[in-house]
């Protein structure tokens, strides 16, 4: 059951919300904070409901607690949705960093199933609350660096994620013009998930000196580019996928 401290908006009167899944991850959390601070509704989606209690308590949101590898939740969450949605984000991702020989099948499914084919259906529910909202609405996806810049031991998520970047396309062409798609690519970000990578302190620098500009990403990094292509200012823009990756996929600062 959804969660609603904002629950005395009505339907019809005109507030329209952006459905963030992942809502209290690093990334989604921070677009959240950044949401709310510029005057936007925000209704978050996750896993854990002290999590998601915890940021929706700190910014006056929405929830609901949902399973994305859940195919019915979905449908849960848009219903539990009471107004036009403005945007929907889907911050939702995995790092899954194995030899191809080492991947079996279930791997590489779930790994599909949480990054693109949870996508497709998140917007999928969320098609008659994005078309309700007056003005447009946009959706941003997340993609990878490791899409655009083959790197050894990430078969299974830049299959996933490769697969993100088509859906990207194709519904940018299929909802417009009132509902923009695009979606995001970072390199590698300081968050929980990315732990296993980040938490001894030579590797992380190791991984920050292959980056032109010489540091690991920030969750604001991202939260920042999506809230752009949240707002009214990308009105203009659809169909893209932004690289923001310190420069990883595109420069070559040292030989």
């Amino acid at each position: 059951m959804a969660r609603n401290p904002n629950n005395h908006h009505a339907r019809g009167n005109g507030i329209t919300k952006v459905l963030i899944y992942g809502g209290s991850g690093a990334t989604g959390a921070a677009l959240a904070r950044l949401l709310v601070a510029a005057g936007h509704n925000v209704h978050l989606t996750g896993r854990s409901e002290s999590r998601l209690a915890a940021v929706a308590a700190e910014i006056g949101a929405s929830y609901t607690v949902a399973d994305v590898m859940d195919e019915t939740s979905f449908a849960r969450v848009s219903a539990e949705i009471d107004h036009p949605l403005s945007g929907l984000v889907y911050a939702v991702g995995s790092i899954t960093l194995r030899q191809l020989a080492h991947l079996s099948a279930r791997a590489m499914a779930d790994d599909f199933h949480l990054n693109a084919l949870g996508a497709a259906l998140a917007v999928q529910a969320a098609l008659p609350a994005l078309k309700a909202a007056e003005g447009g609405a946009s959706v941003v996806l997340f993609s990878s660096v490791a899409v655009g810049q083959g790197f050894a031991n990430h078969a299974s998520i830049s299959m996933a994620k490769g697969a993100v970047e088509g859906l990207t396309r194709a519904l940018a062409a299929e909802l417009a013009p009132h509902i923009r798609v695009n979606a995001i690519a970072p390199s590698l970000t300081e968050t929980p998930l990315a732990e296993p990578l980040t938490a001894d302190a030579r590797m992380a620098a190791g991984i920050a000196q292959l980056h032109a500009l010489q540091r690991l990403g920030r969750p604001d990094d991202l939260a920042e580019i999506a809230a752009f292509l949240i707002s009214a200012r990308s009105g203009w823009i659809s169909g893209q996928v932004l690289g923001v990756d310190g420069g990883r996929s595109r420069l070559r600062s040292r030989g």
